[in-house]
């Protein structure tokens, strides 16, 4: 099948953490004619993610949600291409509440693929997670695996994934999936292991570890996880789903104890507590089938976790913002009880 070339392109959840480094790589291709971002800017996305690209006159934002069918209809005015970031992603916060998840990453999907195949559109890319296939005991999970997830978020991406497929089959939807790993890196909202450890112990503040913190996670770079996205768009094959993983796989506690390192701090800081409810033991992907299409993670665990602690250093004024305001504090007491953010 030739492959994709986007011109006119909309980006949902352009101004979160992975999809506004997908932004920023789809810029730098010179055929792109224009982008649209489109979001609905909740607790996670920040407009200062794209201050590289506002000045760019290919880029154009809008404020709204994947959920409100005439803003969709609006922003898929000329566009050729989707690529859907849109998401509640945080699995704490599906326990603690799991509607908004339903309402964003199936219903706002829903709204999304219906508007997408009204518009004609070319090429839709769904981004979605390692987190649908479970717990993974022995081996790597492939695209054509059972989904078995066990937490909220994980459900509501599964039945986001069930729901995009079923648009393919049904009315022939160009609809590609992909499900990435952990993803770490610049600008990632501070609610997350890596950003709020790395923050955490730069103010000298205790990192709360859950259970034992053997989990076992594969961490990619958001710079390859994004390419790897891009490779799924413009060489996939529609009605197909890519793993986007790294093979960089380690224990919670061993990246806890790297990132406390390169902040200078000692492990006295690690407090660990009570674990989450339904916490899988360990994921893992197989990503032949997007390797066989050119892509490779390029991206080391070290060096990147390096730059990515050395970002936070060099940008306080980026994230202790976020971390002040009263829904962050509240929400990471109510997680970690019996831990403060001072």
């Amino acid at each position: 099948m030739p492959s994709h070339s986007p011109r006119n392109m909309l980006v949902t959840g352009g101004a979160g953490f992975i999809g506004s480094a997908y932004v920023r790589l789809a810029l730098a291709d010179p055929r792109l004619e224009r982008l649209t971002v489109l979001d609905k800017l909740t607790y996670a996305g920040n407009r200062a993610n794209l201050d590289g690209v506002a000045g760019d006159p290919r880029f154009h934002f809008v404020q709204g949600d994947i959920a409100d069918p005439a803003a969709v209809r609006t922003c898929l005015t000329g566009i050729d291409t989707v690529v859907n970031f849109a998401a509640e992603t945080h699995v704490d916060r599906s326990i603690q509440d799991a509607s908004s998840f339903v309402l964003t990453d199936v219903y706002g999907l829903h709204i999304l693929l219906e508007a997408s195949r009204s518009a004609g559109v070319e090429r839709i890319l769904h981004v979605s997670t390692d987190e649908v296939y479970g717990h993974v005991e022995h081996g790597s999970s492939s695209e054509d695996d059972c989904l078995l997830p066990r937490s909220p978020y994980a459900a509501s991406k599964a039945g986001g994934d069930l729901l995009a497929r079923a648009y393919f089959v049904t009315h022939g939807l160009p609809v590609v999936i992909t499900r990435g790993s952990n993803t770490f890196g610049p600008r990632q909202y501070p609610e997350k292991l890596m950003p709020l450890f790395i923050t955490n112990a730069l103010d000298g503040l205790p990192v709360p570890v859950y259970g034992d913190g053997l989990q076992i996670r594969e961490w990619i770079s958001v710079d390859d996880h994004c390419r790897g996205i891009h490779t799924a768009l413009t060489l996939g094959v529609p009605g197909n789903i890519y793993n986007v993983g790294s093979g960089h796989a380690r224990t919670n506690l061993e990246v806890t104890l790297r990132i406390l390192d390169l902040c200078g701090r000692g492990p006295d800081l690690i407090q660990h507590v009570e674990d989450r409810k339904a916490h899988d033991r360990r994921y893992s992907i197989d990503c032949t089938k997007l390797m066989s299409l050119g892509w490779h993670p390029e991206r080391g665990l070290e060096p990147a976790l390096a730059e990515t602690v050395a970002w936070y250093k060099e940008n306080q004024n980026w994230w202790r913002p976020l971390r002040g305001r009263a829904d962050f504090v509240e929400h990471y007491q109510r997680t970690y009880k019996g831990t403060s953010t001072q």
